[in-house]
């Protein structure tokens, strides 16, 4: 049976890596509003602080996926993809100017914004079109594992060592670091080359949307649509502090969620390529409208915790299967870049959907913004059932 896993020592070390930085990541995620916060940092500030890092993250995953492509390289943007992402976070706590913050937290988001595509374009690369839906759901649990062990690890030292806030920062660095170490067991392999004379502006991937397959687009107006209704996980978090939980229970659902979106990445990623990508994916746009129509209806415990449960199973029948879906679609020379393009605009089409659920909550209240979403959750599966091609 094991033998048959089509996991290669590249896809190994790919997920190890992104599990620590997950792990370093994750650890400060819980923790970062509070601390800015205590440094003076005002809720707007921090809004603002948390959006352009966004913006600046989603726009540079596009131009890096096109150098990558045009460089015939992957691993440079890998390694100092992460190495940048593991020194913002002890340097964040270096000073508490807010140009410095600013600057850190914006270091670490473009760090993401350089490693993102080209870490997926070798992932593509490790993999068959029979095997993309393995291949990037072994690397999808592996990194969400990561996502929950760092939550639970800062909820524990915290527990011990109530405030110690930057002590954390710096912990946080040590499986950041370790990261960056195992990107030296990657091996460039050769690839085609795209227009490698070029010079390209920090935007030019806007332009591929114009010469992209047809398949492509139908694909991305999809993803697209669905993305613009899909705020961020922040506002399902506040539904349940809404609701009347503590903060441990709310740390703890999100931590509960990334467990069960761990440990089902790979038997979904294995089902797909047995059924179909597309299948799978639209499977999981409709749990999406399950949850945020049950939680828009419910504010019990029980009834929140069994849609978090089913939020993870939707999220590991998405997240991977949309790249491995799109690397199936373009060609090898194009992956990163195809891949960059699609996390740019659903990284915009994020801050829209955050600042539109802000709104909508905020005008007609939070079940208005849970079934806005669930609704576009099923348009977007009913798009995709109809104009996009099976892959």
């Amino acid at each position: 049976m094991f033998r048959k896993i089509p996991i290669t020592r590249t896809v190994w070390v790919l997920s190890l890596v992104s599990l620590l930085n997950d792990v370093a990541s994750e650890m400060l995620y819980p923790v970062m509003p509070v601390y800015l916060q205590s440094i003076g940092f005002s809720i707007l500030v921090i809004g603002i602080l948390e959006g352009v890092a966004e913006a600046v993250s989603g726009l540079s995953k596009g131009y890096f996926g096109e150098q990558s492509d045009r460089a015939g390289r992957r691993v440079p943007f890998i390694r100092w993809g992460y190495v940048l992402s593991a020194l913002s976070k002890p340097l964040l706590i270096a000073f508490t100017h807010v140009i410095w913050v600013f600057g850190m937290r914006t270091a670490d988001r473009f760090g993401k914004g350089i490693r993102a595509a080209a870490r997926d374009a070798m992932l593509s690369d490790e993999a068959t079109p029979e095997t993309k839906g393995r291949v990037f759901g072994f690397h999808r649990a592996l990194d969400t594992f990561g996502a929950f062990l760092g939550p639970a690890a800062a909820l524990l030292f915290l527990h011990f060592c109530p405030q110690q806030y930057k002590t954390l920062f710096l912990i946080a660095f040590i499986p950041g670091i370790a990261a960056v170490s195992l990107t030296f067991f990657l091996k460039e392999k050769p690839h085609p080359v795209s227009k490698p004379s070029q010079r390209i502006s920090f935007i030019s991937f806007i332009h591929y949307w114009k010469k992209s397959p047809a398949a492509y687009r139908k694909l991305l107006t999809g993803l697209l649509l669905f993305a613009l209704f899909n705020s961020s996980d922040v506002f399902l978090l506040l539904k349940v502090k809404e609701a009347g939980f503590n903060d441990t229970h709310v740390i703890g659902a999100y931590i509960f969620y990334n467990l069960i979106y761990a440990l089902a990445s790979y038997p979904l990623g294995h089902l797909a390529d047995r059924i179909g990508l597309k299948t799978v994916f639209i499977g999981g746009l409709l749990l999406f409208a399950i949850v945020y129509g049950g939680i828009a209806l419910s504010s019990n415990l029980y009834i929140i915790l069994a849609m978090f449960f089913i939020y993870g199973i939707y999220s590991a029948a998405t997240e991977g299967i949309a790249k491995a879906w799109i690397t199936n679609i373009v060609s090898k020379q194009e992956t990163a870049t195809a891949i960059g393009t699609f996390t740019a605009y659903q990284s915009l089409c994020t801050m829209l959907a955050s600042a539109l659920a802000g709104w909508v909550w905020w005008t007609f209240g939070a079940g208005a913004t849970f079934a806005l979403s669930a609704a576009a959750a099923l348009a977007a599966a009913g798009y995709l059932f109809i104009k996009a091609g099976e892959k």
